[in-house]
């Protein structure tokens, strides 16, 4: 089940911190709890996905995001993840995330959120790919920004963020059948 009490603790607790610059920062800090767990007792693979969503709504909030969809009546909407894991994290153990724009195209803008143990180690980073929707699909960022009030120039992408696009790019969809 989709964890509703935590996402509302998130907005709560962020509801007075200041607003982020669009390439702002959000840091929050969870703990893996039982019902994260899977069969080996650490953070179930799927559940981590789930768990970045309580950094990335309040950094929407936070940039001002969330206000202009609903006043613009439009959607966000994940088209993409690249999720690298490299620490266990276990029942009970707490983590901070890190959850920040990184930059952005004509059609999406690319998500930067990590993972830390006590102990300073970087456990996972999931990139994700996000899109704003109307009824007519998506959204060009530029209408995005220009509806956030920003007028900035998009920053540089990093060469490793460029790349996952590139090679994304190449992958056939529809899927071929199995």
């Amino acid at each position: 089940m989709y964890p509703f009490g935590r996402m509302a603790l998130e907005l709560w607790l962020s509801r007075n911190q200041p607003p982020l610059d669009l390439l702002g920062t959000h840091v929050s800090h969870h703990r893996c709890w039982p019902w994260d767990i899977d069969l080996w007792l650490e953070l179930n693979n799927g559940r981590t996905l789930t768990l970045y969503d309580l950094g990335r709504i309040p950094l929407a909030k936070r940039a001002g995001l969330t206000k202009m969809l609903m006043r613009q009546r439009w959607g966000l909407t994940m088209a993409g993840v690249s999720v690298r894991y490299r620490r266990r994290i276990r029942a009970f153990e707490k983590i901070e995330m890190r959850s920040r724009c990184i930059g952005w195209d004509d059609r999406f803008v690319y998500l930067d959120q990590t993972m830390w143990k006590a102990s300073g180690e970087c456990a996972g980073q999931a990139l994700y790919r996000s899109a704003v929707t109307d009824r007519g699909g998506i959204v060009t960022t530029d209408r995005v920004l220009e509806a956030l009030g920003h007028d900035g120039p998009a920053p540089e992408l990093p060469v490793w963020v460029k790349a996952w696009i590139d090679a994304d790019a190449t992958r056939p969809w529809p899927p071929e059948p199995a």
